[in-house]
C-alpha cells in the first residue's frame, strides 16, 4: 500500500506538522496549510497527529503521511499511538505509514510491544509501520519484530534515554542503528538545522523528519528571545 510513494522519501525531508490542544496553532485547517507550506519548501512527506489533521492535510497535499495519535492514558507513559483504538482511528484516513511508540515501556492495559505489534500485523497486514524508539536497543528490537521503518523519535524523551542526545558524538546513535538494522532508518528528534539534516542522510538514514524548528513558531521565537535576554 503506497509503497512507491514511500520510496520517494529516500534521502528526502519529512516535515512534522503538529500542534497539540494547548498550542496556539492547534487547528486542522492550520496544519493543512502548514503541510502545503512544507511542500512548497521542498518536503517530500508529512508527519501528522490525529485523523482530523491528516484528513485536512490529505486535502491540501498529495504527499506520503506518517500518521500518529498522541493520547495520554493513566496507566502508561506511552502516548504515541498507544493502543488499537488509535490505530483504528488512523485507518479511517489510511496514512501511508503509521508510527507508534516502540520503547520498552508497558502500554495501556499492561500490554507489551511484542504482543501489540503482533496484533497490529494480524489485523492490518498490508500497513507500513514505523517504530518510534529512544535507544539503540529498542531500535534493534523493533527491527527484529519487523517494523518497516525504525525511527529515533524518542531519544532523550524517555526515562531510559534521558541522558542521550541524538546529535551527540556525530550522531553515534544513528550510525549504530544504521549499521545493525535490516529495515530503513528514519532520523527524527532535535534535528534543528539544515546541516544536521544533511548529515544524518549522509550517515545512511533513509529519510529525516524535522518538526519544531519549522512548524512550532512559539519555540522558534523563544530561541531568539532567550538569546537576547
Amino acid at each position: 500500500m503506497g509503497t512507491s510513494k514511500v520510496d520517494q522519501l529516500e534521502g528526502k525531508l519529512i516535515v512534522s506538522c503538529q500542534a497539540l490542544p494547548h498550542e496556539p496553532l492547534h487547528s486542522s485547517f492550520i496544519m493543512g496549510r502548514m503541510a502545503l507550506a512544507a511542500k512548497e519548501g521542498g518536503a517530500f512527506g508529512i508527519r501528522a497527529n490525529t485523523k482530523e489533521d491528516i484528513r485536512e492535510i490529505q486535502s491540501q497535499v498529495d504527499l506520503p503521511i506518517i500518521g500518529i495519535v498522541k493520547r495520554d492514558y493513566e496507566d502508561s507513559k506511552i502516548y504515541i499511538t498507544p493502543t488499537m483504538k488509535e490505530v483504528e482511528e488512523l485507518m479511517e484516513v489510511k496514512p501511508e505509514i503509521i508510527a507508534l511508540d516502540a520503547t520498552s515501556g508497558v502500554r495501556p492495559g499492561g500490554l507489551l510491544l511484542d504482543d501489540f505489534f503482533r496484533q497490529l500485523k494480524e489485523k492490518y497486514p498490508d500497513q507500513l509501520w514505523m517504530a518510534d524508539c529512544s535507544t539503540v536497543e529498542e531500535a534493534l528490537h523493533a527491527d527484529e519484530l519487523g517494523f518497516d521503518f525504525i525511527g529515533t523519535t524518542l531519544v532523550g524523551y524517555t526515562d531510559q534515554s534521558k541522558s542521550h542526545k541524538i546529535e551527540a558524538d556525530d550522531f553515534k546513535i544513528i550510525r549504530e542503528i544504521v549499521a545493525k538494522a535490516k529495515h530503513r532508518v528514519i532520523a527524527e528528534g532535535n534535528i534543528n538545522t539544515p546541516e544536521k539534516a544533511k548529515r544524518v542522510i549522509d550517515l545512511g538514514a533513509f529519510s529525516v523528519v524535522v518538526g519544531s524548528i519549522i512548524t512550532r513558531p512559539q519555540l522558534i521565537t523563544k530561541a531568539f528571545a532567550q538569546a537576547l535576554e
